[in-house]
């Protein structure tokens, strides 16, 4: 039953089609009736700040509920097992970060993009420049990973395996994005991120109850069944399958634990919204909100990755169209047919489709805010003009990104996202909490942190194995890998901590004390930041 499911289609590619259009044109509705004319520049990125907290919390779990937890953490941990798991305890004990060190600072001080906070008590023009570079690549990796799903899963569900026929779906996807962030800009698309996310929830759940259901509600004879279906074995449910049979591994994992506790609360998307809420109380809120769902959605993960073990194989989900991430939507279709087949291929699209959007989004709004408004017209800005040349950054953004998925379709969803949280991590985290939290900091040390911990990762991911070198890089057909980890993290992290305190101390400017006060207190009190 396994080789049948792997060998042929999955289900009826002309019922998954038609749901997930269903899907694009109620949602393409509800956006437009949601969204008014986004005159201003609050109304295109911070959607007013008129969301509640737990409205912005499940629609925050939504941005980050990506293709790499529903297809590549279930797919990680289906053939890998335990070691796949670690990926979503990571993810979820990351949100503490957000909670206690950064939330609450970084609604009261910014206004649209991590850029404002930045650049608050520092020289603008250099420092939003550099903010907006990192912003433009962290976004491009993240989006990598979803747009190399989305060909995975169109390959599976839609029974495309050519390159060009896979390239040409891919490019579908992106145009459907798009539609997402320009009719909608920041109050559409965290609409779709709600609906999303309930869909997301509401299915995983309903899967992982009937699963578990199907082995007498005993997770151990699931675990029992799974352990026969997989060529590890009993060493299914041990760590050390992935991570931890050599020293270089067991640094690799280090590496990537800290790329995934610390990438969360850097990345440009999930800032962002901390900015939709009227008040840090309410973007608190939206943290705990956000950490609930995800705490629901990833003990669900759990049991879909191993019953997709325990009822496909792992031997059928690796030679799946889109391998690993196949792993969700072959387990829908052993247990419930062509329709929960269906209704799990809308969810995986609008998966990919919502948090590429607001990737979209995060990127536009931090190259027209922080470039073009800020650097270029030096705060002098239109908001029509700023906008506008939003909308024009996410086409181009869109186009790239599309690229981007064809050039990466086939890789783990999940791995690809650790590369980005490994960027983030290094170009904005010791950034941010060094500007939030050292009175000393100044607009050299900021430059420092930013590119060398932008750059270092930059180089570490070329030069390692997860481009070139083995048989799961990205580019397979040569070998220039000479950094031995596939994850940076470990090195870049705090080698940008490093700069940034070199930076600071033997730079001839010091701080501006009286910007650096103000600061203070609009953090700690919120003074100033309703504008």
């Amino acid at each position: 039953m396994t080789q049948q499911i792997a060998a042929g289609p999955t289900g009826s590619p002309a019922l998954n089609l038609s749901v997930f259009l269903v899907f694009v044109a109620i949602t393409l509705f509800i956006v437009y009736r949601v969204t008014n004319r986004n005159q201003t520049a609050s109304d295109y990125y911070a959607a007013g700040s008129a969301f509640t907290g737990a409205q912005n919390g499940i629609a925050m779990s939504g941005d980050f509920l990506s293709a790499a937890s529903f297809l590549g953490i279930s797919g990680a941990i289906a053939v890998h097992g335990y070691d796949g798991f670690l990926y979503s305890v990571g993810w979820l004990v990351a949100w503490l970060v957000a909670l206690l060190l950064i939330g609450e600072r970084l609604r009261n001080t910014g206004r649209f993009t991590m850029g404002d906070v930045m650049a608050f008590r520092m020289r603008q023009r250099p420092v939003r420049a550099a903010a907006a570079n990192a912003t433009l690549v962290i976004t491009f990796f993240y989006m990598l990973a979803q747009m190399a799903g989305a060909g995975g899963l169109v390959a599976l569900l839609l029974d495309v395996h050519t390159r060009g026929g896979q390239a040409l779906l891919i490019s579908g996807v992106g145009v459907v994005m798009l539609l997402y962030v320009l009719v909608g800009g920041m109050k559409g698309t965290t609409w779709v991120q709600i609906i999303k996310a309930g869909l997301l929830l509401v299915c995983v759940t309903f899967i992982s109850v009937f699963i578990i259901g199907k082995f007498g509600f005993s997770f151990s004879a699931l675990l029992e069944q799974a352990t026969h279906n997989s060529p590890l074995g009993e060493r299914l449910l041990e760590p050390g399958s992935l991570y931890g049979h050599n020293a270089t591994s067991r640094l690799d994992f280090v590496s990537l634990a800290l790329s995934l506790v610390l990438g969360i609360s850097s990345l440009p998307h999930v800032l962002m919204r901390f900015y939709t809420v009227p008040d840090a109380k309410e973007a608190r809120r939206s943290v705990v909100w956000c950490s609930w769902s995800m705490f629901t959605f990833y003990l669900g993960i759990l049991v879909v990755g191993y019953g997709a073990t325990a009822l496909v194989g792992s031997d059928a989900i690796v030679h799946a169209p889109g391998g690993e991430n196949s792993a969700a939507p072959l387990l829908a279709f052993r247990v419930g047919g062509v329709v929960l087949l269906g209704v799990v291929s809308a969810v995986a699209f609008a998966t990919i489709l919502a948090v590429v959007a607001g990737l979209t989004l995060a990127a536009s709004a931090s190259f027209a805010h922080d470039v073009y408004a800020n650097v270029i017209r030096r705060g002098k800005a239109d908001p029509r003009s700023e906008i506008r040349v939003a909308r024009l950054t996410a086409v181009v953004v869109g186009l790239l990104a599309i690229v981007g998925g064809i050039v990466a379709d086939g890789q783990n969803v999940a791995f690809l996202v650790s590369l980005a949280l490994a960027l983030a991590a290094s170009a904005n985290l010791p950034t941010m909490l060094y500007t939030l939290y050292w009175k000393r900091f100044n607009t050299s040390g900021t430059l420092w942190s930013i590119y060398g911990g932008l750059v270092s990762c930059l180089v570490l991911i070329v030069l390692s194995p997860a481009v070139s070198g083995t048989p799961t890089s990205i580019v397979k057909s040569v070998d220039f890998h000479c950094f031995p980890l596939m994850n940076p993290g470990v090195v870049s992290i705090p080698l940008s901590f490093v700069c940034g305190y070199l930076g600071t101390v033997f730079s001839r400017r010091p701080a501006d004390p009286d910007k650096q006060a103000e600061m203070e207190v609009r953090a700690l009190t919120g003074i100033g930041a309703r504008r």
